[in-house]
């Protein structure tokens, strides 16, 4: 199991935002931010290089963000995925800027299904060993204890996708990765989502990252317990880095304790 890393942009700066209170509007009035820096979205990466962190990832978060993306794939190549309005057009082009992988959800998760097509097309520009599926989810809001459902355009869109085993067999003859972000708890620092992380435990054929809701260093331990050592984590806000208590040093003392032998 890994730690993984982020660096999550917003009009070109490194933020950590509640997740659940993204929109599609250009105005940010409802938007919850937890933390903003003025610390090159670079440095950031410079520090995962210097830590030799892989498979973290840079997701763009609306408009804006192009330039600090791509400002951190020059400082760190083939080192971190990069995802955010990726499609066919232009995800050759991350890939050449020095992705490892392009991370999508929106394109290929079209009108409220899977579209095969989208999804087959951009496999024959990536290759299935540089894409990562991003099947971010949530709950609906008249079902608490239903199924989880894959959610796109910034997390405010409900798909008729659950994610379940199947989905997860299916998807995973197409990419590499699974990135699952328990939309309802990220950026809240009030727990991991203990049945999703299960579930991709128990189903997922490939790698699979979690991020949502970490508040302290054991639900490392936590995550490598319930998702039986094949869900990789994610931390974002909880880290002091982002103005978080955990201490960062702390998560990289964990991980290459783990991942030493």
């Amino acid at each position: 199991m890994k730690f993984r890393p982020c660096i999550d942009l917003h009009s070109g700066q490194v933020k950590q935002i509640v997740g659940s209170t993204l929109t599609d509007k250009d105005k940010d009035d409802d938007l919850a931010t937890n933390f903003e820096t003025d610390r090159p979205a670079a440095s950031f990466a410079e520090m995962y290089l210097k830590d030799q962190l892989t498979g973290g990832h840079v997701i763009m978060l609306g408009k804006g963000n192009i330039e600090a993306a791509t400002s951190a794939l020059k400082a760190y190549p083939r080192g971190l995925q990069v995802g955010g309005g990726v499609n066919s057009s232009n995800a050759k082009d991350w890939l050449e800027a020095g992705a490892s992988h392009v991370i999508v959800t929106s394109f290929v998760f079209h009108n409220g299904q899977i579209d095969m097509e989208r999804l087959s097309d951009l496999v024959k520009i990536t290759g299935k060993e540089r894409l990562v599926l991003d099947l971010s989810c949530r709950r609906k809001p008249e079902e608490p204890t239903g199924p989880y459902y894959v959610v796109t355009d910034r997390w405010q869109t409900y798909t008729d996708v659950i994610v379940d085993k199947s989905t997860l067999e299916l998807l995973s003859q197409y990419c590499d990765e699974f990135l699952v972000h328990g939309v309802e708890n990220e950026g809240k620092r009030c727990g991991i989502l203990e049945d999703l992380v299960v579930l991709l435990g128990e189903h997922s054929p490939i790698p699979s990252t979690y991020a949502g809701g970490v508040k302290a260093v054991s639900d490392l331990d936590r995550v490598k317990e319930l998702g039986k050592g094949k869900v990789d984590l994610t931390i974002g806000s909880a880290l002091d880095c982002f103005g978080g208590d955990i201490p960062y040093d702390d998560v990289i003392a964990w991980h290459k304790n783990e991942n030493s032998n």
